[in-house]
């Protein structure tokens, strides 16, 4: 599959992740909510993210909590908090996408859709992750 594929299938999961926690449902809720609607993400990664991320949700935000020093979960802006938990479980979870890869995605997420901190944010949370990635899953 093509990096840009990839990249576009992780904004969608974005997309349906941030939905999902602007209105209180799970990530997959929202994706059937969305597909119901007639609106379903054409490439099969989007919903590999949100059902990875919707699956390890609970151990997602306790990594993220060990990890981002200073800000809980309900203090992040929505945004960075769903990009760090796709970044989270591709760093976790998927076998096929490298570390390196998983936090520059995800700082490019950022980059585009937040604030100007952000980026640096996410990088310093993920990069902490990844280096511990092996006493983490």
């Amino acid at each position: 599959m093509a990096t840009g594929a990839r990249t576009k299938a992780r904004k969608r999961a974005l997309d349906v992740l941030y939905a999902a926690d602007m209105r209180g449902e799970t990530g997959v809720e929202a994706l059937e909510r969305i597909t119901a609607e007639g609106s379903a993400p054409s490439n099969p990664y989007t919903g590999v993210l949100v059902h990875g991320v919707t699956e390890h949700r609970a151990r997602i935000d306790e990594v993220l909590e060990q990890f981002s020093t200073d800000w809980t979960l309900a203090r992040m802006p929505a945004i960075d908090r769903n990009v760090l938990r796709i970044g989270v479980w591709e760093l976790l979870w998927a076998d096929d996408v490298p570390g390196t890869v998983a936090v520059t995605e995800a700082m490019g997420l950022v980059r585009e859709l937040s604030t100007d901190e952000s980026p640096t944010f996410v990088n310093g949370v993920l990069g902490a992750i990844q280096r511990s990635r092996e006493t983490l899953v």
